[in-house]
């Protein structure tokens, strides 16, 4: 039997490429919801933790930070929702997905060791270095320099946060989370607002 090969005619190759253009800007969107998302609630929990600190008696601000479990659990719900919604998955995506579940397991085990340590002024910047990477690839993998300077402006910031100390991180995380997160994620959902990506 001969292996005979369909040659596609030019409409069908453009089909090809207009769904495939459409299942990025999917992805982009659903990319977006998360760095929105993660960017407003770690802005409000550190923001908060640093008010509580300087402005009231309360004995344990860093309470503030249990918000971010069921953070996660919205954050896994809306990924899984949408992953299913999807027909076509691409090797891109599964790096995306793959370097961001990545960043969760390191950013727990960073905190479980600081913790243990009671090195808790080291978290901010630590994070922020390890929160800094993800953001940087992805930037790579859907070709957006904004969410690139994201990156690189975490890895900044926490340098700022490890050298300025315990007083200044706090203040170092609502910054990061909006030059690496909130600034290129309505950057993005702008974008694809107006069918330019």
């Amino acid at each position: 039997m001969e292996n005979e090969e369909k040659v596609m005619t030019g409409e069908e190759s453009l089909k090809i490429i207009t769904d495939m253009i459409n299942k990025t800007k999917a992805n982009v969107r659903q990319g977006s919801f998360h760095l929105i998302f993660w960017g407003w609630l770690i802005f409000f929990c550190s923001l908060s933790e640093f008010l509580l600190m300087k402005f009231t008696s309360f004995s344990s601000p860093w309470f503030i930070w249990y918000l971010v479990g069921p953070g996660i659990l919205v954050s896994i719900t809306y990924g899984f929702m949408k992953g299913k919604k999807e027909h076509v998955h691409t090797y891109a995506d599964s790096i995306y997905m793959w370097t961001w579940i990545g960043f969760m397991f390191v950013a727990l085990i960073l905190m479980l060791f600081l913790n243990l340590e009671k090195r808790y002024d080291l978290i901010p910047p630590f994070i922020l270095l390890a929160a800094g990477l993800p953001t940087f690839i992805s930037g790579f993998i859907i070709k957006f320099r904004p969410l690139i300077f994201g990156g690189i402006s975490m890895w900044v910031i926490s340098l700022i946060a490890y050298f300025g100390g315990y007083s200044i991180a706090p203040l170092a995380v609502p910054a990061a989370m909006i030059t690496g997160y909130l600034i290129p994620g309505y950057l993005i959902r702008r974008m694809i607002g107006h069918d330019t990506v």
